[in-house]
């Protein structure tokens, strides 16, 4: 009955540390900027509703052999030239570790996992950014990540990580 917990064989212990896993370590705002240009006019109610304008860029470096600093930048805006009511930046990172995971998955888990996760809390200082700026908040569709993956791949050139 001593081994029951490890499937009788001995290797319960040595299995647990062949799981793969993903920890967010740290997460913070690198650089935030909200603008709005034609302050106080921009505040007035407009008619219909402004171009809103948004690109969204994920970059990734390794620390160590396991961690890996993740940069999700979001940037947009409302309006455009002379018209534009407001323009944001954010340039949101988190390190990450990776154990366990293969090798070739590695850059599918960095460039989509990893953002996907940061995601949600880039979303929402987006979105209290431009609530506190005087306008109704952004709330950010969700990304494909994987898609913006496969297209930065595509570009490059490169057949995407894990293909066979």
């Amino acid at each position: 009955m001593a081994d029951a917990g490890n499937g009788g064989n001995g290797a319960g212990a040595a299995g647990a540390d062949k799981v793969p896993s993903l920890n967010v370590l740290v997460q913070y705002a690198k650089d935030l900027s909200f603008e709005n240009p034609n302050a106080p006019r921009s505040l007035a109610p407009q008619e219909g509703n402004p171009p809103i304008q948004i690109n969204v860029n994920v970059n990734a470096r390794p620390l160590s052999e396991t961690d890996f600093e993740v940069d999700l930048k979001l940037e947009g805006s409302a309006g455009e030239g002379a018209e534009t009511l407001f323009r944001f930046e954010l340039d949101y990172g988190g390190v990450f570790r990776l154990q366990n995971i293969p090798q070739e998955q590695i850059p599918l888990v960095v460039m989509i996992e990893c953002p996907r996760l940061l995601f949600p809390f880039a979303r929402q200082i987006v979105a209290d950014a431009i609530r506190n700026g005087g306008f109704p908040p952004l709330y950010v569709d969700p990304i494909d990540f994987a898609a913006l993956y496969q297209q930065r791949v595509a570009q490059m050139g490169q057949p995407p990580a894990g293909a066979a």
